[in-house]
C-alpha cells in the first residue's frame, strides 16, 4: 500500500511496500489531519496487513508527527511533506519542509516554556536524522511498532 495525495492521502497499491503520504500547505490545521493519516496509516497496517502496531507505537507515532509538522508549520513558509514508511518492523516518519536551517536542541533551562519537540522526538525515537536537501530540509524519525515483553523495542531479534 502506497499513499499519496494532497491533503488527507490516497491508497494506491505499490509492490510490497507500505508507505503513506502526503502534502500539506502549512496551515495550522494541517497538523490534525498529519496525525489522523498517521494514526489511520497505522490501523491498516494493523488491520489489513497483519503487522503487529502497539498502543504505544500507535501514540509515539501520532506525537512525533504532530511535533514535527508542528516545527514545520511553525518555522518554515509553504509547504509541508510528510511520508510514512514501514520498515523492517518500524515506522519511519519523514517531514519536508521549505526551511534549510536545521534544528537544534534547545538548550537546558528548567524555566524554559515550549521548544521540548525535538527533545522529545529524540527520547521515543529509535533513530532520528535530519538532512539538507536541494530546497529546505528532511527530517526523519523511526518508531518501533511492537513492545517486547524483554525490552527490546527496536523490533530487532539478537
Amino acid at each position: 500500500m502506497e499513499q499519496t495525495a494532497g491533503d488527507e492521502g490516497q491508497a494506491t497499491g505499490d509492490s510490497g511496500s507500505l508507505s503513506a503520504s502526503a502534502a500539506y500547505d502549512g496551515d495550522p490545521s494541517c497538523i490534525g489531519a498529519a496525525r489522523h493519516l498517521a494514526a489511520g496509516f497505522l490501523t491498516e497496517v494493523q488491520a489489513v496487513h497483519g503487522l503487529p502496531v502497539s498502543e504505544r507505537a500507535m501514540g509515539m507515532t501520532q506525537l512525533v508527527v504532530s511535533e514535527l509538522v508542528s516545527n514545520a508549520v511553525k518555522y518554515a513558509p509553504g509547504p509541508v511533506l510528510l511520508d510514512l514508511q514501514i520498515i523492517e518492523g518500524t515506522v519511519r516518519v519523514s517531514v519536508w519542509d521549505s526551511d534549510p536551517k536545521l534544528p537544534a536542541v534547545a538548550a537546558t533551562d528548567p524555566h524554559r516554556v515550549g521548544q521540548h519537540g525535538l527533545e522529545i522526538t529524540l527520547a521515543v525515537s529509535q533513530a532520528y536524522e535530519v538532512r539538507r536537501e536541494p530546497v529546505g530540509k528532511r527530517v526523519t524519525a523511526v518508531i518501533a511498532l511492537a513492545d517486547d515483553p524483554g525490552g527490546d523495542i527496536t523490533g530487532r531479534t539478537p
